[in-house]
């Protein structure tokens, strides 16, 4: 919801105004350790907290939780934005690339979620994946740096690519120079 609302610039009740109900996790893009919050007609909140403590959820002491929540709503703009930008470039630098291995499409990067196309039978995602998190004697050796780059593979022609609080610009950076050199190492 939140990174919907940051990424078409509007306030997030314009989106959840024809919904019966909302869930906003606070953790992952809002940055809290922990919490969500539920919104929905009385009788579904009940039911909802009725479950909750029937399944055994439920936390004594959560204020401090409620502090990361509260500063992450009042960040999450900020953030998010961030987090979009960071994502835009790593798609912008898979496209400057070139390659007969990757490709993105940059018209479908709107937030901080990036698809990644693996294309030309070189690689599986699967096989992508390791080759990013993975840090070889060679790549030290001719980039000077060990970086280890978690993706996700998403389809059977596609990985996924996430960006968060904790993934600065140099990070995305990194991580570019990281597909570059794989998807060079793989054409060699």
């Amino acid at each position: 919801l939140m990174n919907a609302a940051v990424a078409q610039d509007v306030d997030p009740a314009q989106i959840t105004q024809h919904c019966d109900s909302v869930s906003l996790c606070f953790s992952k893009g809002l940055g809290a350790p922990a919490g969500a919050v539920l919104a929905g007609r009385r009788e579904f909140v009940a039911e909802a907290w009725r479950v909750r403590k029937l399944l055994g959820g439920g936390m004594r002491q959560a204020g401090v939780l409620a502090a990361a929540a509260r500063v992450g709503l009042e960040h999450a703009e900020a953030t998010l934005r961030r987090d979009h930008d960071n994502a835009r470039r790593f798609a912008e630098g898979i496209q400057e690339l070139n390659s007969p291995v990757c490709s993105v499409n940059l018209a479908a990067v709107e937030t901080n979620i990036v698809m990644v196309s693996i294309r030309g039978g070189w690689l599986s995602p699967t096989e992508l994946c390791e080759h990013l998190r993975a840090v070889s004697e060679e790549e030290l050796a001719e980039t000077g740096q060990a970086v280890s780059v978690l993706l996700f593979p998403w389809s059977a022609h596609t990985v996924r690519a996430v960006w968060h609080r904790d993934v600065s610009a140099r990070d995305t950076e990194l991580a570019k120079n990281k597909l570059e050199f794989v998807a060079r190492k793989c054409q060699e």
